[in-house]
């Protein structure tokens, strides 16, 4: 069975993200055809990037980071939009690990005031240098018209669609990737 997370990519005090993850997640448990978990980053307390030498895992935080990402096929990053990128807390989260991110799906779910686009530019860039198939749709939402006083998330149907297709995308191409993930040498490390 695929098995794709979903990445809450913010920690900030009064963060938006959790009732967007949670809305992921409830219309994707919906599917037989993968199985989802939310990872939150409040659950995976990183400091600064302290690694040495990239892939030679010393820390104990590190290590349980990098078993937490190479047991999923695929990702939904919920990310929002900081000063036209990601929050710095995902970058590195992102940047602690790079074997294990290799050859998975990723989609992307934003917010903001423009819905998060820009921050998801910088994610694609990325997830390419990381050797991730970043799929095309993608769940843009607007803080003036999917949160109820810029504070309660109400996604329209319209939202339910697009995001439907994002994690059809996601488990394909997870699916589609595993012959390749089962030939890396990080797939027998």
């Amino acid at each position: 069975m695929i098995k794709i997370g979903i990445v809450l990519g913010s920690t900030r005090p009064g963060r938006k993200g959790d009732q967007v993850a949670q809305w992921v997640h409830d219309r994707a448990a919906r599917r037989t055809d993968a199985e989802f978990e939310v990872i939150d980053l409040l659950d995976h307390p990183l400091p600064h990037l302290d690694e040495p030498v990239p892939g030679r895992y010393q820390r104990e935080h590190t290590r349980a980071w990098a078993d937490t990402i190479a047991a999923f096929d695929g990702f939904v990053m919920v990310t929002p939009e900081y000063n036209h990128s990601i929050p710095g807390v995902l970058k590195n989260a992102i940047d602690y690990l790079h074997a294990e991110w290799h050859d998975k799906a990723a989609g992307f779910v934003s917010y903001g005031g423009v819905g998060g686009a820009r921050a998801v530019e910088q994610l694609r860039l990325i997830c390419g240098a990381l050797r991730m198939a970043d799929v095309a749709p993608q769940v843009t939402l607007s803080l003036l018209t999917e949160f109820e006083n810029h504070t309660i998330f109400k996604p329209g149907d319209y939202n339910v669609a697009a995001l439907d297709m994002l994690l059809d995308q996601v488990v394909a191409w997870s699916a589609a990737l595993a012959p390749l993930r089962a030939a890396s040498p990080a797939a027998v490390a």
